[in-house]
């Protein structure tokens, strides 16, 4: 095996240190378990190709004469579509309470970018009057050049509103609010203790800090961002040894939480870090503390792709897969020791991309590997299935059952499933526009089933059901109409591409409470998978 001398250098010399596994020790381990699945990873790929290529020579066939029934006989006659099993249940365990218990936003943000990371991180507050005042959620005025007086107004009259309806006074409103003598009128439920100048709230499980001046309400710090995953794969182009150093370089920083970037702003320079717990005290004097950050996730790369920064002894380049999962997880062993990003001693990988449940088995046998190797508890990491891909989706239940002991998070994306409706199925004809494609049957089937499976098999408690990313971070205003959509589906957590993204995007989840959505929705007929297989051909 051939590694590159700089990638080498890193783990050796700042991911290893700390860790008290031996350099000679873990390339042996990494070695081992290279040469052993890299040949299997390729494997599930050419079962990928080989399938296609029969649906490609039946889709071709039977574009005048496309029978339901057949075609999904076919899928399940060349194993694109498996049995399912008896009912089960998931068996998660020592999962942090922002992903098994929480429902909130979720951040994705490029983990090659330290400022982006450190941002993300640490968006786990935010002020929504910075978040209404400075997008277009609020259409008074203008948030260009000095304070607009109406356009503030404006945004007090949101906030106060919004309170009234998430954490109500008895017998007055917010904007009636003068005096701290407010707090007799917040109900004993929701009332939590204070801070410095400030009062804490909780509404649906997330928190709410109110701060007061002689005038009346000065801002509302709002629980945002539960979780961010840090990206090693679609918001990142890291294609060769110098890009992946600087991902891992990154990740390691934020799991031993010293992770630092100078950043100048408006002529002055500051050195951005991750953020401390919020200190507060309880009606009886009692001092505690909130999480400061948003629980962090990486998103590993998928089984597709390969990268030259380790060669094989037979000539291939290795799965970055492999790779990332191996080296994401020592850096996490740091984290492990502090237990600063997981109280409850897990790591929590995203795996994107995988066809159907042979392949979500292989990850979860390519985890347990890692975990042996760097001598963590079984079970320690976790897995994320992204139902991004056509064969992941119609097998779901399968999927889930594969990784039934580590899996903690589940999301739809419709850029990405299309993307893979679109690869599996145009040889049946030219396929419907975007437009169309988002209210064709088979999308609003994809997106039920997925909560459906995730209700059935009991992922509440022990992990996430996501709904996908608001791709438009200049539409705000838009943003608070429509993806209130997400925690009224049933999803417990849902992207957004800021942090200004989450604070708004919070809102949602105080006036929808999730644990009640899923109640209901779990009394519902589940999302047929004949829907989900009706091809979005266009027919006129």
């Amino acid at each position: 095996m051939h590694i590159d001398e700089n990638l080498k250098f890193f783990i050796d010399t700042e991911a290893l240190p700390g860790t008290g596994i031996v350099a000679q020790e873990f390339w042996a381990a990494f070695t081992a378990i290279a040469e052993e699945l890299a040949p299997r990873n390729r494997a599930l790929l050419k079962t990928r190709d080989d399938m296609q290529i029969k649906i490609d020579a039946w889709n071709m066939a039977h574009q005048q004469n496309f029978d339901a029934a057949q075609y999904r006989a076919f899928l399940k006659s060349i194993g694109y579509i498996v049995e399912e099993g008896e009912d089960f249940l998931v068996n998660t365990q020592n999962v942090d309470a922002e992903i098994a218990l929480m429902a909130g936003p979720q951040l994705v943000v490029p983990v090659n970018n330290a400022r982006f990371a450190l941002n993300a991180a640490n968006a786990r507050w935010g002020s929504l009057f910075d978040a209404l005042y400075g997008t277009d959620a609020i259409a008074v005025g203008s948030n260009v050049g000095t304070y607009d007086m109406a356009r503030g107004a404006a945004v007090i009259e949101w906030a106060c509103a919004f309170l009234d309806d998430a954490v109500p006074l008895r017998q007055m409103k917010w904007a009636d609010v003068k005096t701290k003598t407010y707090l007799n009128f917040v109900d004993d439920s929701q009332w939590v203790g204070s801070g410095d100048g400030s009062y804490l709230l909780v509404n649906n499980g997330l928190h709410i800090e109110v701060k007061l001046n002689a005038m009346g309400l000065a801002d509302v710090i709002l629980e945002s961002a539960l979780s961010t995953i840090m990206d090693c794969e679609d918001s990142v182009a890291a294609v060769d040894a110098e890009d992946k150093v600087l991902v891992y370089r990154n990740w390691l920083g934020l799991m031993k939480g010293d992770l630092a970037e100078e950043i100048a702003k408006n002529g002055k320079t500051f050195t951005r870090k991750l953020n401390s717990d919020r200190q507060y005290t309880d009606r009886k004097g009692s001092v505690f503390s909130l999480h400061g950050r948003a629980v962090m996730l990486i998103r590993n790369v998928g089984h597709l792709m390969t990268n030259p920064a380790i060669v094989l002894d037979d000539g291939h380049e290795i799965p970055e897969g492999i790779m990332d999962c191996m080296f994401t997880s020592l850096c996490a062993l740091h984290d492990l020791k502090r237990k600063a990003n997981s109280r409850t001693g897990s790591v929590y990988i995203v795996k994107p991309k995988m066809h159907g449940p042979e392949e979500v088995a292989f990850a979860v046998e390519l985890f347990g590997r890692v975990e042996l190797a760097l001598g963590m508890k079984p079970n320690t990491l976790k897995i994320g299935i992204m139902d991004e891909e056509r064969r992941t989706t119609v097998n779901l239940k399968e999927c889930i059952r594969a990784a039934k002991d580590r899996i903690v998070f589940i999301n739809t994306g419709f850029l990405d499933r299309t993307g893979d409706e679109i690869h599996t199925s145009m040889n049946l004809g030219p396929m419907v526009r975007k437009g169309d494609m988002k209210s064709a049957a088979w999308i609003g089937a994809y997106e039920n089933r997925n909560v459906d499976t995730g209700l059935k098999l009991g992922l509440p408690g022990h992990g996430q059901i996501g709904k996908g990313m608001w791709a438009m971070p200049d539409k705000m205003a838009d943003m608070l109409v429509q993806k209130i959509a997400h925690p009224r589906s049933g999803a417990n957590t849902a992207w957004v591409p800021s942090p200004t993204a989450a604070v708004l995007h919070a809102t949602h989840y105080h006036r929808v409470n999730v644990s009640e959505v899923q109640a209901t929705l779990a009394k519902r007929v589940p999302a047929k998978l004949d829907d989900i297989l009706s091809v979005p051909v266009v027919t006129r």
